[in-house]
């Protein structure tokens, strides 16, 4: 199966892709093009992956950068000095000016973002889960960006591919973290009958990019729901299954 790649007219004409998991060399629960090391996936099918990925797209294996995610919001600026291969930064987003650079983010529900200033030449790429979104990462992206040159009314956002409100529910708890940020997060959740809630993850995230005055959309694409194409660790998780994993996208100037 031939891999496949989803991108938004927003970014254009700076170089991005959202891979789906088709295509790609693994089998069995990560049938496809897992990216992700941090699966319990053939770590040599992994990297082969990654590699069958860059060459689709069109870059060198070591112009992909990818960072140690740990849903904080940690942001690192690269250049081609603090580039290399293979090491890992704690991040869970990385901003640049330099070109051939690609900014790589794994996802499986959490949102990869992406951000881009066409006028400045500056990119940025952020993993935003509940936490991160919570701690302020799609804000520091941005901030991160302007220190570098960026202009906020320049900058466009895209969230690619993940999970969907109408699959994520949550518990009362999960509720109150987010209202003790500020009542108006109320309005991203949906009550249900069994006292749960579906936390729309995707609307604010997109209220936070707009209110931090940039232009934002989705590619509205849901992770969980459409199995033949994304992974997803909540649906994993769903069908018992050992493990899951995990997509890739690529930003580049």
């Amino acid at each position: 199966m031939k891999i496949e790649t989803l991108s938004s007219e927003n970014l254009k004409p700076i170089s991005h892709y959202f891979f789906t998991r088709k295509g790609g060399s693994s089998s069995g629960i990560y049938a496809g093009l897992n990216c992700g090391f941090g699966s319990f996936d053939s770590p040599l099918l992994v990297e082969r992956n990654r590699c069958s990925s860059c060459n689709t797209i069109g870059i060198d294996r070591d112009q992909l950068v990818t960072v140690n995610q740990t849903h904080s919001s940690n942001v690192v600026t690269l250049s081609k000095k603090n580039e290399k291969k293979g090491s890992l930064i704690n991040a869970d987003a990385m901003v640049t000016n330099k070109p051939n650079i690609g900014l790589g983010i794994l996802t499986a529900d959490c949102q990869p973002v992406f951000f881009a200033d066409p006028h400045s030449r500056i990119i940025g790429a952020a993993h935003a889960g509940w936490k991160g979104t919570l701690s302020g990462i799609l804000e520091a992206t941005i901030g991160s960006m302007i220190k570098l040159g960026a202009t906020r009314e320049n900058i466009h956002a895209v969230i690619g591919p993940s999970i969907s409100q109408k699959a994520y529910e949550v518990g009362s708890e999960f509720v109150e973290l987010f209202i003790e940020k500020s009542i108006e997060n109320k309005k991203f959740f949906k009550s249900q009958k069994n006292g749960k809630f579906l936390f729309d993850l995707n609307g604010i995230s997109l209220e936070r990019l707009v209110k931090a005055g940039v232009k934002a959309e989705s590619v509205n694409r849901c992770t969980y729901s459409e199995p033949r194409s994304f992974y997803s660790y909540r649906r994993s998780f769903h069908r018992n299954e050992p493990d899951y994993g995990r997509l890739l996208s690529v930003i580049i100037l």
